[in-house]
């Protein structure tokens, strides 16, 4: 055999080779891509996403989505990684940014929900300062093994505890302290604004605590005299907050916030409607727009990430509150204002 027909061939296998190893060896990256956007005014198949029992609902004319991002590959090969560094509508990232070191999956996908969970609380309150519902302490929801399923509602606020007036978290578990479990105990509360007599029952406090439960979850803050509940299955984390926020005004307010518009957005939400940074804007800014949005609204704290990378037609909002994005849409529906921009 000549040495160019060895070299040729030395060069074919090591071509084969270097061809297998991208192929088939992962590495510790992962790729995500724009994910699907959902309505926050729209349905989750036959459910209506914010739903408002006992008060008027306006009606709605556009879209206020919010945005996620998916992970495409988790189990990266070198070739996926390379072509997802090449691709201009998906990013490599390090797995332990998207799975922490020492959790599994399971844990990340866990805690996600708790996270989205609390973002849907903490819009729920931010959306009642800002239509001037007053602070109080009440129910955000009732479990479904709690012994007062049948009494207590969502969005009852304590009026008063065995006799006691209660307005905030510290006054209830004073009272609830110096009761035994098992005590049935004289409620008020108020229910869609008008005061309501009950009867709950105190249940066995949680491990390593010595108050009682009602086997709800409170809520402390602005309390709306009507019930809000918030259902979307499949989506985690604490991102979705503003654009839920934004949802229940709109539903309960007579400001058309959209008027029309397809509008998008990304932010987490504080229970005083402060708006924080996320992640993956640029992602998020390109399903917005391939899903018809022309208006996005963007944290402040993603400023950076924003310039250079927004998609051709999209008018992007800087937010760093809740009542921030609602002058901010005002001004663009009326076409006077100030607009602010990263």
């Amino acid at each position: 055999m000549s040495r160019q027909l060895r070299t040729l061939l030395l060069g074919a296998v090591l071509v084969l080779v270097l061809g297998l190893s991208g192929a088939v060896f992962r590495v510790p990256y992962v790729v995500l891509s724009p994910g699907p956007t959902v309505n926050t005014l729209g349905r989750d198949g036959s459910t209506d996403i914010i739903a408002i029992k006992g008060h008027p609902v306006s009606k709605t004319t556009g879209n206020l989505n919010l945005t996620t991002v998916s992970v495409e590959t988790q189990d990266t090969t070198v070739y996926g990684a390379i072509t997802g560094w090449l691709a201009g509508d998906e990013a490599v990232v390090p797995h332990d940014s998207v799975y922490p070191p020492g959790q599994s999956e399971q844990q990340t996908n866990a805690r996600d929900k708790q996270d989205f969970i609390q973002s849907q609380n903490s819009a729920i309150v931010a959306a009642s300062c800002e239509l001037g519902y007053p602070t109080g302490i009440g129910v955000l929801a009732v479990n479904p093994d709690s012994p007062n399923v049948s009494v207590l509602k969502e969005g009852d606020k304590f009026v008063s505890f065995n006799g006691v007036p209660v307005s905030d978290d510290v006054a209830l578990r004073k009272v609830l302290s110096s009761l035994p479990v098992g005590a049935k105990v004289p409620v008020v509360v108020s229910r869609a604004g008008v005061d309501t007599k009950v009867t709950v029952t105190l249940s066995a406090p949680a491990s390593g605590s010595k108050i009682p439960l009602l086997g709800i979850t409170l809520q402390q803050g602005c309390l709306p005299p009507f019930q809000v509940s918030l259902a979307l299955a499949g989506i985690g984390g604490p991102s979705a907050g503003l654009m839920f926020a934004l949802g229940i005004v709109d539903k309960i307010s007579t400001n058309d916030l959209t008027h029309g518009r397809f509008i998008a957005g990304t932010g987490t939400i504080n229970a005083d409607g402060s708006v924080g940074p996320i992640g993956g804007i640029q992602l998020k800014m390109l399903a917005a727009r391939r899903a018809g949005a022309t208006v996005f609204l963007a944290p402040a704290g993603n400023c950076n990430d924003v310039r250079g990378s927004t998609p051709s037609g999209l008018n992007v909002i800087k937010v760093s509150s809740l009542h921030d994005a609602i002058t901010g849409l005002n001004a663009v529906n009326t076409g006077s204002g100030q607009v602010p921009h990263c």
